[in-house]
């Protein structure tokens, strides 16, 4: 069964992303900020992870960042808000392998989502 690791600060869009998934098959776990993502990634290494750009604590960009300063090449696909042309430059040389946009649209987050993890 895959894991993707759903990461972001707001609790709503977490559980239901977490059971939108899991319905769908895949184990989900989730994390509201970066550096709790980091600690759930080294532990449990999903198979993809959803991060959303703008965080509390951290924000998603230097959650990748420091991923792959780490040499971890797991799948990531940024939740965005906003287009803002240099994190979409800074994500793409970090190795993002899709982006999914707020307001959530399910049909979108399911196929990026699905696609990623080859289901």
């Amino acid at each position: 069964m895959p894991k993707l690791l759903i990461v972001d600060d707001e609790t709503d869009i977490r559980e239901f992303a977490k059971h939108f998934f899991q319905k769908r098959g895949i184990a989900a776990i989730t994390a509201s900020g970066g550096q709790e993502a980091l600690d759930l990634i080294s532990l449990d290494n999903p198979d993809l992870i959803l991060l959303d750009v703008r965080m509390g604590d951290m924000t998603g960009v230097d959650v990748l960042r420091k991923l792959r300063d780490l040499g971890n090449t797991t799948k990531v696909i940024m939740v965005t808000g906003v287009e803002d042309p240099v994190i979409i430059k800074q994500v793409q040389e970090l190795g993002v392998c899709g982006y999914v946009h707020k307001p959530l649209a399910l049909d979108e987050l399911e196929r990026v989502v699905m696609g990623e993890l080859g289901k």
